[in-house]
């Protein structure tokens, strides 16, 4: 349960260390915000998926857990953590679009609540190369879309761990959904 964000923190700048004991300690700490964050990815894609959130979390927190990398906090670890998730969704679906021959690809769906225009549509692979060229053409507008969207960080959050205003991150969100709807179009 993610009730104790000291704690957490804790446990996250002593990964790197690679001591004993402090990822198992941290796994229970940090699931249910970790499923959260694989619920969320999944819920704007198309029916058919054959991985499970459950799986995705588990996989994911496998491959940082064979990481040596050095989170700065709670906040710097799920967005990490989202970033592998969504690593391995594309990858299966890559997978699966090999197997299949360019058969059934994974819709995925861009939506904010707090959203002016409508979210664009798109395949997971699409998109995929989409956020992929837009963090060549502004790496900061990329981040704050993974972030708001695959982290599901609030607004202030994603603007503190981005280090930039919240008036500047909703900037960079309208101008990262308006390239998204271009590029995707």
């Amino acid at each position: 349960m993610d009730n104790d964000p000291r704690q957490i923190t804790q446990l996250l700048k002593q990964w790197g260390n690679d001591q004993e004991g402090v990822r198992e300690a941290l796994m229970p700490m940090v699931y249910e915000q970790l499923r959260r964050i694989a619920a969320r990815q999944f819920a704007g894609e198309g029916g058919g998926h054959t991985l499970q959130p459950t799986a995705l979390v588990n996989e994911a927190f496998l491959q940082l857990e064979g990481s040596t990398l050095d989170f700065n906090d709670r906040r710097h670890f799920y967005a990490v953590a989202s970033r592998t998730m969504r690593r391995i969704l594309v990858d299966h679906a890559r997978a699966r679009k090999r197997e299949k021959r360019g058969g059934d690809r994974l819709r995925v769906t861009l939506s904010d609540g707090n959203a002016v225009s409508d979210a664009p549509s798109a395949d997971l692979l699409d998109l995929d190369q989409a956020m992929s060229e837009l963090e060549q053409h502004d790496e900061r507008v990329a981040h704050t879309l993974e972030l708001s969207y695959f982290a599901g960080l609030t607004r202030e959050q994603a603007a503190e761990q981005l280090d930039v205003s919240v008036r500047t991150l909703d900037r960079d969100l309208r101008m990262g959904r308006a390239w998204l709807k271009a590029r995707l179009a």
